[in-house]
Order: C-alpha cells, then sequence, then structure tokens
C-alpha cells in the first residue's frame, strides 16, 4: 500500500536510496534468520516501521554494506543493518502476516493438494520465526498471533466492519507504537498505537474496496459486502481514518520529519485519493474513471510508462507502483497541480 515516488524524495531534500536501505536491511534480516525462502516474506509496508524507529531515534540506524543483488541490477548498496532493532520489528510483521497469508490459502484449499502439507510447514516456521525476532527487542507477539487467528470467527458471526477490521487495527497498533519503545520514546507510544490502529484500518478497508468487484463475482467473502456497507461510506471511513492518523503522527512530533512524510504520509494521500475516484462512481477502483478525466492514447502511454520507469521506484530496482500499477482508464493529466503534466496516475507528488 505505501509506494512513495522519487519525486517526492526529491521535494523533501532526501537521498531516495533511504527506502532501498531498508528494503534491503528487511529482505537481508529475513534471510539470516529464517532462509532464503523467508526473502519472499518481506512486506513493503512493514518498512515503514523501521523507517519510524529510525525517525524517533536518536542517533540514524546502523548502515552495512550488502553484497551484489540482482534486484540492484548487480550493484552492491548500504543497508540498514539487520540485526538493528527497527528492521528486526519489520522482520516480526513480515514474517507474522506471511504466515497468516500462507495458511489462508492452505484453509482456502487453495492450490494443488501436493503442496498444502509444504505450504503449512513454512506458515508455521515463519510464525515461529516471529516469535525469535519478536524476543529479541521485547514484543510479545502471542496477542497478535490470537488477533489473527481470530479473523475467521469474526467473518462467520460479525456484522460490523470496525470488528472485522479490528484484528488488523490490533495488530498494526502494537507494531506501530513498538516503534517508540525501542526509540526509548515512551511518550510517543500511544500516539503511535492510534496512528497504527488507524493504518490497519485503513488496510483492510483499502483491500476490500479494490477487491469488492472480484470478490462480488467470485462469490468470496469481503466485510463491505458481508456488512451492508456502500463504497461511498467506506471512501468516508478511509478519509476519517487518513485524518486520525495523521493527527496521531503529529502528536509524536512526526508529522514533520522528511521521510516520514515520503515514506508514510505522502503514500496515503495517493491511496485515499485513488480509492475516492472508484467509490464517487459506485464501482471500485479498478474500473474507476475521475469525473472529467480521460483515457490517454497509447502511444503517449507507452512512452510515459517508459518515463515512470526511469523515474521512480519500488521493489525490484526499483520503479514506483504508484505509476506502473496504473490501469489504462487512470492515465489521464493531473491538471492544477503547479508541475508538470505528465498524464500518467494519481501520484503522491506533482509530477
Amino acid at each position: 500500500m505505501l509506494r512513495p515516488c522519487s519525486h517526492g524524495a526529491e521535494k523533501y531534500g532526501i537521498d531516495p536510496a533511504q527506502w532501498r536501505a531498508h528494503m534491503c536491511g528487511l529482505c537481508l534480516g529475513l534471510r539470516d534468520g529464517q532462509g532464503q525462502l523467508a526473502r519472499t516474506a518481506t512486506n513493503t509496508d512493514a518498512i515503514v516501521l523501521s523507517v519510524l524507529t529510525e525517525a524517533q531515534s536518536a542517533a540514524p540506524m546502523r548502515r552495512t554494506t550488502a553484497g551484489r543483488c540482482a534486484l540492484r541490477g548487480m550493484r552492491r548498496a548500504e543497508v540498514a543493518a539487520a540485526d538493528s532493532p527497527g528492521v528486526l520489528l519489520a522482520s516480526t510483521a513480515s514474517l507474522l502476516l506471511g504466515s497468516a497469508k500462507i495458511r489462508d490459502h492452505v484453509e482456502d484449499c487453495d492450490g494443488s493438494v501436493l503442496t498444502r502439507r509444504p505450504m503449512g510447514r513454512v506458515s508455521t516456521r515463519w510464525a515461529n520465526g516471529a516469535r525469535v525476532h519478536a524476543g529479541r527487542i521485547g514484543l510479545d507477539v502471542e496477542p497478535l498471533v490470537a488477533a489473527i487467528g481470530s479473523q475467521a470467527e469474526l467473518e462467520v458471526r460479525s456484522s460490523s466492519v470496525d470488528e472485522l477490521t479490528g484484528p488488523a487495527q490490533r495488530c498494526a497498533a502494537e507494531f506501530f507504537g513498538h516503534t517508540a519503545v525501542l526509540a526509548e520514546r515512551a511518550e510517543n507510544v500511544e500516539p503511535l498505537r492510534e496512528a497504527g490502529r488507524h493504518f490497519g484500518r485503513i488496510a483492510h478497508l483499502a483491500d476490500a474496496v479494490e477487491d469488492f468487484d472480484d470478490d462480488r463475482r467470485d462469490g468470496k467473502f469481503n466485510p463491505l459486502s458481508a456488512t451492508g456497507t456502500t463504497l461511498p461510506a467506506a471512501y468516508d471511513m478511509l478519509r476519517e481514518s487518513d485524518s486520525a492518523l495523521r493527527r496521531a503522527v503529529a502528536a509524536a512530533g512526526l508529522r514533520d520529519v522528511p521521510a516520514v512524510r515520503w515514506m508514510l504520509l505522502d503514500p496515503l494521500t495517493s491511496v485515499i485519493r485513488r480509492l475516492g475516484a472508484g467509490t464517487s462512481t459506485g464501482h471500485s477502483c479498478g474500473s474507476a474513471r475521475r469525473p472529467g478525466g480521460s483515457s490517454t492514447p497509447a502511444r503517449r502511454r507507452d512512452r510515459n510508462r517508459g518515463w515512470a520507469a526511469r523515474q521512480c521506484f519500488d521493489v525490484g530496482n526499483c520503479f514506483a507502483d504508484c505509476c506502473k500499477d496504473c490501469r489504462g482508464d487512470r492515465r489521464r493529466s493531473r491538471g492544477g497541480g503547479g508541475g508538470s503534466d505528465c498524464g500518467l496516475c494519481d501520484c503522491c507528488c506533482d509530477c
């Protein structure tokens, strides 16, 4: 969900390699703790935990020199140390969420029957790995494991969106709050727990909005359909949580920290804007068209796609999801932003 754009780094005068430093540190931390396969659990949203920890700490996070990697074009890089507290927290979150995702697939009988038992073993191993990482930084993950495990029961009996998003809210709240514990900023624990609660709510609702049409077509569970919540109502909840999150981040004194604005607040602005374009028309964002918007001709679209690949970045080496993932009917002129008109997408910047 969090997809920082390189233009934002330029705007705040920070090195865009900071994102890669935290991401690669997380990836290598997972490898060192759980083996090569665990690197696939790298959760880019969890990177914000490492960023928040560093933003509150008295000194910058220690960096180490990483070896050559195909995802960096076979270049070395200075990355966040895999054993630093912020990276260990991000690793805990990635393993815990990855384990839950795999378990869901196993319980839903996805894939071949031959793969389910190995997938189950991977899920168990990652959950145990999350406990090991959490123990090194003084985080009790058992309540979080229980909260995640309660999701299936909630989907059977709950008729409230807030109840259904409760496990996501609780997990994100504890992870966000623990960044303050690691940075020894006790006064920030409660504000960041509040920010985390709303981050978890946004993440769950955003997923529900984006999957709304597909879930309805495929007969799958969707918290909006299950509770009779309309898409415009869901968008109102998203905006409400976005505002509350920003107030909490401000209360923690982090609102004006460039890295936090670039890696957390600006990407959330992009998410809310993108989802709002869909919910305002009564359709999910995958088929959304902003009022007054128009499609970009194919030739210009292809040319701009190459431009985006050069300018922005993401997990690979690293091209912006905020540009790369846009569908053709969302590549429209931004207008009124004061920047040049790239006609690409609802990016978080004024490109």
